[in-house]
């Protein structure tokens, strides 16, 4: 196998057209130079180089063995580039993953600053509870993850580290002609008559059911709909009342009203995990606008 430093050499002699030349330009001695040529030589099994009055020229199998030692030196200087790139943060790949409600606003602001900062990493983009985000950050598949402490806590974040984003209050959404769509916050136990617009199966805990349950009552579940924008729509036609995060106020439709649930509202911390052992300088970064982007949320958020 030929070395490649001994390539270099050879690119460096055809270059100048001199042993004593590529020394120079290597930092070598001109004898250093001659060994490798030699070396090299025994390895491709024949001279590499015609010895001229002055100076020297690629012999035929000089030609044949520089063109491939060319496109070796040229990938590894690119595979040197993008090593540099992903050291610096400023290329590679970022594979980020978040809870649905992260990517309503907070996720892709976050990802839009990040472009403008370091358009050079590709990003890849995962949806998913917090539970399995956690458990794809410690098998490698993403190297960033937005996460929640809702419903299970995060004791199973194992080796990965968690950085507080802030608290999510989890505000009522009214249709604008609701009775209580005027109240700049509402108590919850003025809601155990509604029928409330719930995503979980029957039988699982839920922060709604928490909440109801510290003031006094039983939520009426009417409809059952996972997601959280289309239980905004059944909010909008008057079916019930629901559960938005704040964090995702921004997004909510137009012809609804949100309201703080004050003492009463469910809340739920909200992280960024990344791996404790290797983490990507991209990632640290996206972390900063991620920070960034949390620092504008309002607990109140009402509209």
């Amino acid at each position: 196998m030929f070395e490649t430093e001994a390539l270099r050499v050879l690119d460096a002699v055809a270059r100048t057209g001199s042993f004593t030349a590529a020394a120079e330009e290597l930092s070598y001695t001109q004898s250093a130079v001659s060994r490798r040529v030699a070396a090299l030589e025994r390895e491709a099994g024949g001279p590499l180089f015609e010895r001229l009055a002055r100076g020297v020229r690629p012999t035929p199998a000089g030609a044949v063995l520089l063109r491939h030692a060319r496109q070796v030196l040229e990938l590894l200087g690119r595979a040197a580039d993008d090593l540099a790139a992903v050291h610096a943060g400023t290329g590679g790949r970022l594979r980020v993953g978040a809870f649905a409600s992260a990517n309503a606003v907070l996720v892709p602001e976050a990802l839009r600053a990040f472009r403008r900062s370091s358009p050079g990493v590709e990003i890849s983009l995962a949806e998913g509870l917090s539970a399995g985000l956690l458990e794809r950050l410690r098998e490698g598949a993403v190297d960033l993850a937005v996460v929640s402490d809702y419903p299970s806590g995060l004791a199973e974040a194992g080796d990965a580290d968690l950085v507080a984003l802030g608290t999510d209050e989890l505000l009522l959404a009214l249709p604008g002609g609701h009775r209580l769509a005027e109240r700049p916050v509402v108590d919850l136990r003025d809601l155990r008559e509604e029928n409330w617009i719930e995503g979980a199966p029957a039988g699982h805990a839920t922060m709604l059911a928490e909440s109801c349950a510290r003031a006094g009552f039983v939520p009426k579940i009417g409809v059952r709909i996972g997601e959280w924008t289309g239980k905004m729509g059944y909010v909008a036609a008057g079916l019930g009342v629901a559960l938005v995060p704040s964090m995702a106020a921004a997004a909510v439709r137009g012809d609804l009203v949100l309201r703080s649930l004050g003492e009463l509202a469910p809340r739920r911390r909200v992280f960024a995990a990344l791996p404790r052992r290797v983490r990507l300088p991209a990632a640290e970064t996206f972390l900063t606008f991620l920070r960034r982007g949390a620092a504008g949320w309002r607990a109140d958020a009402v509209i």
